[in-house]
């Protein structure tokens, strides 16, 4: 199911900022070198992330799930003067194009990039956080937003991507991503610490506000 027609995606594309020019490389190389190229950010979505993240000015962004760095560098856009991004992803295939990328933004010193399971580095992580985006295996939402809300500040937001999945989160359809997106969904509407709303933007952007 598509949320939103191609046509009207291209009109808000259009409509807002324009991408600079590592991140139009880094989508154009990812759409023709990188397997599921979907799931990058793309243009109208990294720049809701960068308004999101100027409109925050964190201190300390964590990101689970770097891809190809393109919601990265969109996130660290509206970093604070000292702040700085963790970006945790398991695929080290990816790493050297990646670090590549953060090299030619300019942004790199802001970026604290890891490769490993996320389960296991966050633990460890002492920072407080003030915007966290979770992008990973969706299996492990709710894992994630477990270890992070400790560490996440009160007033801080935790952004969680892909919870419409194509619609299917209103259908009956038993497979097993689509439990585990329609189960997290469920446990963040319940959560009485958090002020919520889901956007619809691209496949669903959970807007979580820690009280």
């Amino acid at each position: 199911m598509q949320i939103i027609s191609e046509e009207l995606n291209h009109y808000l594309s259009n409509t807002c900022e324009n991408e600079n020019a590592i991140l139009k490389k880094i989508d154009r190389e990812t759409q023709l070198e990188v397997l599921m190229p979907r799931m990058i950010s793309g243009h109208y979505q990294g720049r809701v992330l960068s308004i999101l993240s100027k409109m925050l000015n964190p201190k300390c962004i964590l990101e689970v799930g770097t891809f190809t760095g393109y919601a990265t560098l969109c996130l660290a856009e509206g970093l604070a003067n000292e702040g700085k991004i963790i970006t945790i992803d398991i695929n080290e295939e990816l790493e050297e194009r990646v670090r590549g990328y953060f090299f030619e933004s300019g942004l790199e010193d802001k970026i604290d990039y890891r490769i490993g399971n996320a389960v296991e580095l966050i633990p460890d992580i002492k920072e407080q956080f003030d915007l966290v985006f979770i992008d990973a295996d969706k299996k492990n939402n709710g894992v994630y937003y477990d270890l992070v809300f400790d560490k996440l500040k009160s007033g801080g937001i935790i952004l969680v991507d892909n919870v419409l999945w194509s619609g299917k989160v209103l259908t009956k359809i038993n497979d097993t991503d689509t439990s585990n997106i329609s189960t997290f969904n469920q446990m963040v509407t319940n959560d009485a610490r958090v002020e919520k709303l889901i956007l619809p933007i691209r496949d669903g952007i959970f807007v979580i506000r820690k009280k």
